[in-house]
């Protein structure tokens, strides 16, 4: 039976909302006479979606008729789903017709591997030309490229979208052969390379000649799944790491590994997402991409995994406390940088302020340094740093003010969304929610005290 419009639009959104690399921002492209759209960065209005991530796009697969057969992806050969697939001009005209509506202000479109990766590309391809050259859409387009796509239709790909990405969906080579055979590490990184030779060379070009085509102006990201294999926090950072300075990446996003199918390989249906796994690793990306931090300073093989209860540079800090208070007045910048409390841009103003004048805990306040953490680790005009007592009552009184509110943050009868499992593990013997997070706060405050 023939499937509506409407039928393939709830099957295909539906398919598409474990793609969590959506991003619109990167890109700056004004509407012109005779077209629809534009393209100011960050471009879109953004809107939520039912499992709460913000996304300004229509987000949706081209099919989920999949020739692969990747044991974490729901729409793998061998799952039984509902299956549908759009043409081009299909999903071109919902496209607009959605923008027309003020719905969306531009697309997402990423798909499954129908038949092979230059036959889905080829349709990808269409549906943008139709959207570019036919309805004259100048909005934003963010489009996957499927892993062993030829690199003429890669090119094509990219003077058509405004970012493309290439999931590397995986850690590591063993484990993409355990549960994607159908990928491989040289069918992954090869696009991403292209991707990076060619925008290199296109904004190398654009400097000469203005008004030549721009091949994917906002750059490339990419994506893994945390949770589905057994790799350390230390080996996803530091992959992360080399990606972003061999392949000038955009952004890696993270999702936590959610069961979707019975497979002995992966974790099992009744497992908890790794929410806060997935919520550090965020936190780990923003201090490599804004805060000048390396991978092994973060993690190491004596400490592959992140610490539940302190976001990762409060740990740094704890780890090297010998290295505090420091005089905001004098620090470097790098150092400025490391102080829990302190972020780039309230490390920027300190560095412009002081020289013009001895900064105090009022200039800092107003500078928005977050002092409840900041107080322990500096001093300056007046301060000479916080002394919260002696002996462990001291040590945990610090400890205390860096414990991530994240973690602890749920009410009487709910669990914080980052609960750590020391709290799930007591909730799930019976202990109420409140307190069992009172309980593993009070003994982690302890011994992270004892770091000190």
């Amino acid at each position: 039976m023939e499937q509506s419009l409407m039928e393939k639009l709830t099957i295909l959104a539906d398919s598409a909302k474990y793609d969590v690399a959506c991003t619109s921002s990167g890109a700056s492209r004004a509407a012109k006479a005779g077209s629809m759209g534009s393209c100011y960065a960050p471009g879109c209005c953004h809107a939520f979606t039912a499992d709460g991530r913000c996304v300004s796009l229509l987000k949706v697969l081209m099919t989920n008729c999949c020739a692969f057969d990747c044991g974490y992806c729901v729409n793998r050969r061998s799952n039984d789903a509902p299956r549908a697939t759009f043409s081009p001009w299909e999903l071109a005209e919902l496209t607009i017709e959605f923008y027309r509506r003020n719905y969306i202000e531009g697309l997402f479109l990423s798909s499954a591997v129908l038949v092979s990766p230059d036959y889905t590309t080829e349709r990808m391809l269409k549906t943008l030309r139709l959207l570019r050259n036919e309805y004259h859409f100048g909005g934003y387009i963010h489009a996957k490229a499927i892993p062993g796509t030829s690199p003429e239709l890669l090119e094509q790909l990219g003077f058509l979208a405004d970012r493309l990405s290439v999931n590397v969906e995986l850690p590591s080579e063993s484990s993409l052969k355990l549960l994607a055979p159908d990928k491989g590490r040289h069918s992954i990184f090869r696009p991403m390379k292209q991707i990076a030779v060619e925008g290199a060379a296109n904004r190398e070009e654009l400097t000469l000649y203005r008004k030549a085509p721009r091949f994917a102006p906002a750059g490339q990201s990419t994506q893994m799944i945390v949770g589905a294999s057994p790799e350390t926090d230390h080996h996803i950072l530091k992959l992360t790491e080399g990606m972003y300075q061999k392949y000038s990446l955009k952004r890696v996003f993270y999702s936590a590994y959610i069961p979707v199918a019975e497979d002995t390989r992966l974790p099992a249906l009744d497992t908890k997402p790794p929410l806060l796994r997935e919520h550090r690793l965020y936190q780990a990306d923003w201090l490599l991409r804004f805060y000048q931090f390396k991978a092994d300073e973060i993690l190491d093989a004596e400490h592959p995994n992140f610490n539940p209860y302190l976001d990762p540079k409060c740990n740094w800090a704890v780890q090297h406390y010998g290295l505090f208070p420091v005089d905001v007045n004098r620090a470097s910048f790098e150092m400025l940088l490391r102080v829990p409390g302190i972020g780039p841009k309230s490390a920027r103003r300190i560095w412009h302020a002081r020289k013009q004048a001895s900064l105090g805990l009022d200039e800092l306040k107003r500078m928005g340094v977050v002092l409840k953490r900041a107080q322990y680790f500096i001093t300056c005009r007046g301060f000479a740093g916080a002394h919260p007592g002696r002996g462990s009552a001291g040590r945990e009184r610090i400890t205390s003010a860096l414990i991530d509110p994240n973690v602890f943050s749920g009410g009487v009868e709910q669990l914080s969304l980052f609960s750590p499992p020391a709290v799930d593990k007591l909730v799930a013997q019976g202990v109420p929610p409140h307190a069992a997070q009172k309980l593993v706060r009070e003994e982690a405050v302890q011994c992270l005290a004892r770091a000190l």
